[in-house]
């Protein structure tokens, strides 16, 4: 057969669904291949949007995503989002063309080193030079795609490879069962645990990733440990949980930072040092850290674990939950009154009855009219704060936020394909102004694939994350603010359907409108981000952790 042919069997194989990109006339033979295979091409607008998405496919379904981009300036467009995968933990494949390696037709026109360029960038980068190699490296490219951590890989196939006549068939997939934890590391885990006075249970990124929640639910009520998240851990455990101690949206001086100052031992299951920390360490050893996590953790200035417990983590959790046994020694009384704080002055905040609407009340409002299953994807600025913040995520992966590269951009395409493999659940995403321009694009992309989907565009009319931030460094207002298209009309361009919120409580009344309307909504929000001063810097520093 064709390599091309072979190079989509060998897709077909791994069990892909769908292929997200543009393609070029590089392309043109695994276009063709793909014209009559069972995988469906998502054709995009920019392949950002396609890199973006296919981050998604992996991160909801465990499975690798792919997208596909033409050589050259379609290549490097991919740049950040394999970067936005590696450090997310998100298995995505990226395939890339380019013009024949046996024989020049145009020269160096277009051509880049794209396999090179992509090396830092993903977990194993390749030329295929030969069709009867397409069986191997496909297989390998998926294996370590997926394997912990999950990330981005790619192959670039040249035109006239792809044209090659080769008998070579797909590789058998293989599961990998992931090792445990020895039972000296648990039972030593268990001791630590034991004599701590007020542990407390930190859940991050690897534990969202890995289908853990039944078991770490399990291991709190077994225990009464309280817990807490990290943002990209958030919805692991059902977050009206009388436990919860609320998520890490900044790195020190919340509410919660009370707790983990007071706590003498963090369990932290499935943290990477990739997202921003939750909290420090210091060489007083005043504060212990146990690691749990698919691998060993990745030392730095402010995160050096003193025990670190390996391996699959359903497993692991299971384990410890089998050990531990509920201590006298343990003192939870001020968990328990920070909770109280917490709940007063992050969850259940009077919100001022001003136009336009504060960040909490927006949250609030979004919070209260989605349903539990909703999945909510976020674009990066100051809102994302906020969401995370005061939000709370009822299951897990209902929340698609990025802390770790925090690129603006995918807030639209992550929610196109959270769409598309979730049909029949109500899907939303929150974008800034600055962020949705970068991709609105997509738009089309939503339109065409006749999606039942919200956007929440949050108008500020600038950069105003960096804004604040040149705010409170005591800079000159400079250089952040812009001009905006008016919204509705842009969104009914695409033929979608435009809406704008112009008073207190439209928000609600036109959101609870748009999710029984199936089409895709654009929903423009005013904000007034003045609260940023007010409470996440004035508030935060008057609070004395003395509850």
């Amino acid at each position: 057969m064709k390599a091309s042919d072979l190079f989509v069997k060998c897709l077909e194989n791994e069990g892909v669904e769908y292929i997200f990109g543009i393609p070029g006339e590089e392309n043109l033979d695994l276009l063709e291949s793909l014209r009559t295979s069972s995988i469906k091409l998502i054709l995009t607008r920019h392949e950002q949007g396609a890199g973006f998405m296919a981050a998604t496919y992996g991160r909801l379904t465990g499975k690798t995503g792919v997208c596909l981009a033409t050589l050259g300036p379609g290549a490097t467009n991919f740049v950040t989002c394999a970067a936005y995968a590696l450090l997310g933990g998100m298995p995505v494949l990226f395939i890339t063309g380019q013009k024949p390696i046996k024989k020049s037709k145009q020269g160096q026109f277009q051509i880049l080193d794209i396999v090179r360029m992509m090396k830092p960038l993903t977990k194993f980068s390749k030329q295929i030079v030969n069709g009867n190699t397409i069986p191997y490296l496909v297989r390998e490219s998926f294996r370590v795609a997926e394997a912990e951590k999950p990330g981005s890989v790619h192959l670039e196939l040249p035109e006239d490879i792809a044209a090659e006549e080769t008998d070579r068939r797909p590789f058998a997939t293989t599961e990998v069962v992931s090792p445990r934890a020895s039972w000296t590391a648990i039972q030593r885990a268990v001791e630590i645990i034991e004599q701590a006075r007020r542990p407390l249970l930190l859940i991050a990124s690897g534990a969202n990733r890995n289908e853990t929640h039944e078991e770490l639910k399990n291991f709190i009520d077994t225990t009464g440990l309280y817990f807490c998240t990290t943002q990209m851990g958030k919805g692991v455990i059902d977050e009206r949980h009388p436990k919860f101690l609320g998520t890490a949206a900044l790195s020190d001086s919340d509410y919660l930072h009370c707790a983990i100052k007071r706590s003498d031992l963090i369990i932290n299951v499935g943290h990477d040092v990739t997202e921003k920390p939750p909290f420090y360490m210091d060489e007083t050893g005043r504060l212990k850290v146990i690691h749990v996590s698919f691998y060993p953790a990745q030392m730095d200035d402010i995160y050096f674990p003193q025990h670190e417990v390996i391996g699959c983590l359903k497993t692991n959790i299971q384990k410890l939950t089998q050990k531990i046994k509920v201590s006298d020694h343990w003192d939870f009384d001020y968990f328990r009154r920070v909770k109280v704080d917490i709940d007063l002055n992050v969850y259940h905040t009077v919100h001022k009855d001003t136009f336009p609407n504060s960040p909490q009340r927006i949250v609030s409002e979004v919070r209260e009219v989605l349903d539990s299953r909703a999945i909510l994807s976020l674009d990066n600025g100051t809102y994302k704060i906020w969401f995370a913040r005061n939000y709370r995520a009822y299951e897990p992966k209902t929340m698609l936020l990025d802390n770790a590269l925090a690129t603006m951009g995918a807030g639209l395409p992550v929610a196109i394909a959270a769409k598309l493999l979730e049909p029949d659940r109500q899907v939303l995403a929150i974008c800034g102004d600055g962020g949705f321009m970068m991709n609105s694009q997509e738009m089309e992309t939503a339109v065409r694939l006749k999606l039942h989907l919200i956007v929440i565009i949050l108008r500020d009319n600038a950069y105003g994350m960096i804004k604040w931030k040149q705010a409170g460094g005591g800079f000159s207002d400079f250089g952040l603010d812009f001009g905006n298209p008016d919204f509705v009309k842009y969104a009914e361009s695409y033929g979608a359907k435009g809406h704008r919120i112009s008073k207190n409580g439209e928000l609600k009344s036109v959101l609870s409108h748009c999710l029984k309307a199936p089409a895709v909504h654009l929903i423009e929000v005013p904000i007034d981000y003045s609260e940023n001063e007010k409470v996440l810097l004035e508030e935060l520093k008057k609070k004395t952790c003395l509850i």
